[in-house]
């Protein structure tokens, strides 16, 4: 296992369970001293649990609901003083509604647009004037394919991650002279408790969803390590010339 992480401060939301528990075992694995964050409780203690014991002294967990800014500004404040600083921030929180757009109650795309687009704002935002402190700050967000190609019954989740997209460019520019990088991860199908839950309309039309999954092992659905690896190349030194841009993990789903 590689060690870029080593004296490296990370902040993982959405920890508890999914992608970002895979990407805080991954950066954990290489050295990271990191704060995992969630809603979930319970999900942080799986994490905990799913941690090799000799790499336990280096993760703390604390409860942070991404759509609450008073838990943001905590949480936050409390994973910097628990660091001694903030290097790398990885955006992992996330929901995922499905239903006919034309039945979509307002309340459901609200959660969905506050969870996912203001969320990674909130945290990002409490998280900058620490991450440029010294000059070699990194944002890691999560986009999706469904922001680049048309994805049915997920309107407030692909408009959602379209804003993700076009809120790291911009901070990516904003900051650059600051020493701050921002780079967009973009996953395919992916095997997690959020996918696997999805709760699609009953007559929802599968020959508008079968061509999702990439094409890679045959169209099935990546794990979470896939994407872990992407982001531990990204927000490491290996990935310093990277910034403002997106990197597909997709199997393939968008060629």
């Amino acid at each position: 296992m590689l060690s870029r992480f080593e004296g490296r401060r990370v902040l993982v939301t959405g920890a508890g369970s999914g992608i970002a528990q895979g990407v805080a075992l991954r950066l954990l694995a290489e050295g990271a001293q990191l704060v995992a964050a969630d809603v979930n409780e319970a999900g942080l203690q799986s994490t905990v649990e799913a941690t090799p014991a000799d790499q336990r002294d280096r993760l703390h967990t604390l409860r942070l609901d991404v759509a609450d800014p008073a838990s943001v500004t905590a949480t936050v404040a409390a994973a910097v003083e628990f660091l001694g600083g903030l290097d790398v921030l990885v955006n992992g929180a996330g929901i995922m509604r499905a239903g006919h757009t034309h039945e979509l109650p307002l309340e459901t795309w609200t959660q969905v647009i506050t969870v996912n687009l203001t969320g990674t704002f909130l945290v990002t935002q409490a998280a900058i004037p620490h991450l440029i402190e010294h000059q070699r700050g990194v944002v890691v967000n999560f986009s999706s394919t469904s922001a680049f190609g048309s994805v049915p019954y997920m309107a407030a989740y692909a408009a959602s991650k379209a804003g993700v997209n076009a809120f790291t460019h911009a901070i990516a520019l904003e900051y650059v002279k600051k020493g701050l990088r921002a780079v967009n991860i973009v996953p395919g199908g992916i095997a997690t408790g959020l996918t696997s839950g999805l709760d699609l309309p009953a007559d929802a039309d599968w020959s508008l969803i079968a061509r999702l999954p990439g094409w890679i092992e045959g169209g099935a659905l990546g794990k979470p390590e896939d994407v872990a690896g992407a982001v531990a190349m990204v927000a490491s030194d290996d990935g310093r010339y990277m910034t403002g841009t997106e990197l597909r993990v997709d199997g393939g789903a968008l060629m």
